[in-house]
């Protein structure tokens, strides 16, 4: 019987890809090391190259792989179409995976799945993995890049907002608008970029000589039903007269309870959104936002990937603006 890539995957204690890679001449995505083992055993086993399926791998190559976490926001959408355009433009194919929420079993389906199938590299959208599952990426060899998330491991490559800067730029908007008792909603503060953000807004109450009020801070998973429990915490005659709502869907939560108290917005109460999809725009009133660069995530991640292995990934920031509109 022939000698396969899984057997001497087995034999040399690498996965199927990696031995796929080797014997496909993909040096930018294993080590000296690795190749030289998998080669010895490849030749102690008495391996045939098959060049039928070395072009397949390589055409499988052509494939970028997307892993999308099941958020409770909407912005998904925009990353990916800026994802599928570059991807277009080099003649390149995009497969999606989702790794469901906050789900480690999940993540680690689909990063299995995508490393077995050999891609070009691996997008993680808003995808948090656990160390477990960070290793298995990591260790894959395969170019990766995580999108709309800021992560503790600031080895790994990541491109997304300011998250501090959004914290920060969102409260002094509120405080030149004339506001001293702003409100923090709906963010996960056990995240990175929940509590950047809320750095973010201490830091601007600080320098603008605010005092802070523990009961102004709701935290949640940036849904629109935090965006609810938050109104309902400040009440119907909140001592907050505007709130930073962290997604366009938590916004949309609070202005709904503050409405349905009977105060008007933003005579009542100002509310602030971020992220800036297209939501804000068909609301009403429509809302007062910071509107991140969801798009140009999508690009500049497969622009990453795609100069890799000749450049090595890094994290960058994408530009946020403010964009004023009715709420506030």
């Amino acid at each position: 019987m022939a000698v396969t890539i899984k057997d001497i995957a087995k034999q040399a204690g690498v996965s199927p890809a990696t031995v796929s890679r080797v014997l496909s001449g993909q040096a930018a995505f294993y080590s000296e090391k690795t190749a030289k083992k998998v080669k010895k055993t490849a030749k102690k086993l008495g391996y045939q190259k098959n060049t039928a399926a070395v072009e397949l791998v390589t055409r499988r190559s052509k494939v970028i792989a997307v892993i999308v976490s099941s958020t409770k926001t909407n912005f998904s959408d925009q990353i990916i179409d800026g994802i599928q355009q570059e991807a277009g433009e080099h003649d390149l194919n995009v497969i999606i995976l989702y790794a469901g929420e906050k789900d480690p079993q999940m993540e680690r389906k689909a990063l299995e799945t995508v490393i077995e199938r050999s891609v070009m590299g691996i997008l993680l959208v808003a995808v948090n993995l656990n160390s477990v599952n960070e290793n298995l990426l990591v260790n894959a060899n395969i170019p990766y890049q995580f999108l709309s998330i800021t992560l503790k491991n600031r080895k790994l490559p990541f491109i997304t907002s300011d998250d501090f800067q959004i914290g920060y730029q969102a409260t002094k908007y509120l405080i030149d608008k004339g506001h001293s008792k702003i409100g923090f909603a709906a963010a996960d503060l056990d995240s990175v970029t929940g509590q950047l953000r809320l750095d973010g807004y201490h830091q601007a109450m600080a320098d603008n000589g605010l005092q802070l009020n523990s009961a102004w801070v709701c935290g949640g998973d940036f849904a629109y039903e935090d965006g609810v429990n938050a109104m309902k915490q400040y009440g119907r005659e909140p001592e907050v007269t505007a709130v930073i709502a962290s997604s366009d869907l938590a916004a949309i939560g609070v202005m709904n309870q503050a409405q349905d108290y009977g105060l008007k917005i933003p005579a009542d109460l100002a509310v602030m959104s971020v992220d800036g999809t297209k939501l804000c725009s068909i609301v009403r009133p429509q809302l007062t936002s910071v509107t991140q660069e969801f798009f140009e995530m999508g690009v500049r991640g497969m622009q990453q990937i795609i100069s890799q292995p000749t450049k090595a990934a890094k994290s960058a920031f994408t530009p946020f603006k403010i964009i004023a509109r009715q709420s506030v």
